[in-house]
Order: C-alpha cells, then sequence, then structure tokens
C-alpha cells in the first residue's frame, strides 16, 4: 500500500474503509452481472450510450 506522508490516523482509516467499500462494490457488481448476464449486457449497452451521447 502507498504510503500517505501527512495524514491523520482517522484519514488513514476512512480511506482505508473507503477502499474496502470500493473492493466490495466491485465484487457485488460482478457478481451480479454473472447472475443476470442479459441485464448486465442491457446496462453496458445502456451506459455507452450515455457517454456517446454526453456533451460538454
Amino acid at each position: 500500500m502507498t504510503e500517505h506522508t501527512g495524514k491523520s490516523p482517522e484519514q488513514l482509516e476512512r480511506l482505508r474503509r473507503r477502499a474496502a467499500f470500493l473492493r466490495e462494490l466491485e465484487e457485488a457488481k460482478a457478481l451480479r452481472d454473472r447472475i443476470a448476464p442479459r441485464r448486465a449486457r442491457v446496462r453496458r449497452i445502456r451506459a455507452a450510450m450515455r457517454r456517446a451521447t454526453y456533451h460538454h
């Protein structure tokens, strides 16, 4: 893990909790995609369409 210089123990603990949460979220998404592949494909297509039609 990278060293966080100048961070308080509270900040480090918050970063660790956030990293664990994001890992669990990714695992949950992967599990959901395995369980419902058609729904996952539709979700990916819709996300791609949103990216393609978003204008700055």
